[in-house]
């Protein structure tokens, strides 16, 4: 039986709302925003390039991250929402965000024009399971 859902998503989360676990460990990087996107970049999984004014933002799988990169965090595994969401689908973060921070785990959230991808340290990979599939998803 599925969990009470927070902020009127129950009407979407369905018991056949399925949540994979990604295969490959991934690291964050931070580089300047002048950086060009390096060739190192790499992955199967999930590869997420974002540029601001600040900032040129990597996440991708951690070997493929030189020694050297000065700030990088390591050690992030990730779940990911299976399927296409539709855009006019509401709190589907807050849905599955909502648990993890009661259960006190901090996530790195990427949304992709499919769907959306929750990343947490490794350590907390298998409490995040737990979390998510006592609220009622489907956890692979």
């Amino acid at each position: 039986m599925r969990g009470e859902a927070p902020w009127g998503v129950a009407e979407y989360l369905s018991d056949t709302m399925e949540i994979q676990t990604l295969g490959e460990t991934f690291a964050l990087a931070r580089l300047p925003a002048s950086a060009p996107v390096p060739d190192w970049v790499g992955g199967r999984d999930l590869i997420a390039v974002v540029r601001t004014r600040d900032e040129l933002s990597i996440v991708c799988r951690a070997d493929s991250i030189p020694e050297g990169v000065a700030e990088v965090e390591r050690g992030f595994r990730g779940l990911g929402v299976v399927g296409t969401l539709d855009f006019g689908i509401t709190s589907v973060i807050a849905g599955l965000t909502a648990p993890l921070a009661a259960a006190g785990i901090p996530i790195f959230n990427i949304s992709t024009f499919d769907t959306d991808y929750i990343l947490m340290r490794e350590e907390h990979l298998a409490a995040a399971k737990t979390a998510l599939a006592n609220a009622g998803y489907d956890v692979r």
